[in-house]
């Protein structure tokens, strides 16, 4: 289905400082687009095409919604909208989740949307040379593994195009998760057991492999990383470490330290959070333009 949108204003229903924002925007949405199968089952995509390309083919964006696995869908797409503002193509997508569908079935199905872009790319003017991924929360713990782990790593799963690539060349994860084998709140663990079926002691095997902090190599393309510094909810700590290990392997990071700010950019104290969140939509932006658009 194609939705021409001449003006609209964007309202969402979940809580974010991010979503919560509402933006006139002009695009072509394209619904229901199914995109790979999960367990037999159809899995479907929104795909956002600018009306003012960045350039022509139009580097590609895959946005990834949080909800600690369990929750959540591809309506939950204010953040795609911006960047189709921004000129390029962008979609969201709705995955497996964890309530019926343990590890690794999401990131089975996010490597898939990627394949599935890049497969047709031609269908919606997508360079398939240039595209990226972005998520928060859970959905950032996706995109960093997406980003990360390679064919190698077992992740790809088998629900369509299995002869295409799902490499990304940039990546940006909003408080995300990097490391499953550290410490976090019970809330978190308790998400965690039902991902995984079973706590890390029980399957230590299985958090080390859904970790993105394991497989950073000097081959990884570049990341985005921004955290609050009071996130009560993933840990600070996680984006710091992970930060430290692209350092280490050479890989091209930008963190952005969010002052007074909690999980999803909530303001902790009386002052604002710093960077607000208009300037941390725009890094986003830059950073997509920089790796996505200015590099060959």
């Amino acid at each position: 289905m194609i939705v021409t949108i001449a003006t609209i204003v964007l309202a969402f229903s979940f809580a974010s400082p991010i979503a919560a924002q509402t933006t006139a925007s002009q695009f072509s949405l394209i619904s229901d687009v199914q995109f790979c199968t999960g367990g037999g089952t159809p899995l479907l995509m929104d795909i956002f095409i600018p009306k003012q390309r960045i350039r022509t083919p139009t580097p590609a964006l895959l946005w990834i919604h949080g909800g600690g696995w369990k929750q959540g869908d591809k309506n939950h797409h204010v953040n795609a909208a911006l960047l189709a503002d921004a000129g390029f193509v962008a979609a969201t997508l709705s995955y497996r989740l964890s309530g019926n569908s343990p590890f690794p079935a999401a990131i089975e199905d996010c490597k898939c949307a990627i394949r599935f872009l890049r497969a047709n790319a031609a269908k919606y003017g997508i360079d398939p040379d240039h595209i990226g991924v972005a998520g928060s929360s859970s959905g950032g713990h996706l995109a960093e593994l997406v980003a990360t782990a390679d064919q190698s790593a077992g992740l790809e799963g088998n629900g369509g195009w299995p002869n295409v690539s799902s490499k990304v060349q940039a990546a940006a994860s909003y408080f995300g998760l990097s490391d499953l084998t550290a410490p976090f709140p019970p809330d978190i663990f308790q998400e965690m057991a039902q991902f995984f079926r079973g706590t890390e002691k029980q399957k230590p095997d299985l958090y080390r492999k859904a970790s993105p902090i394991f497989y950073v190599s000097k081959d990884n393309p570049p990341l985005l990383l921004v955290h609050g510094e009071k996130d009560d909810g993933v840990p600070f700590e996680q984006s710091v470490r992970m930060a430290d290990a692209c350092r280490r392997f050479g890989v091209p990071v930008e963190f952005i330290a969010v002052k007074n700010a909690g999980h999803d950019f909530e303001r902790i104290g009386d002052a604002p959070i710093s960077p607000s969140i208009e300037s941390i939509r725009q890094s986003t932006i830059d950073f997509f333009k920089q790796y996505l658009v200015s590099r060959p």
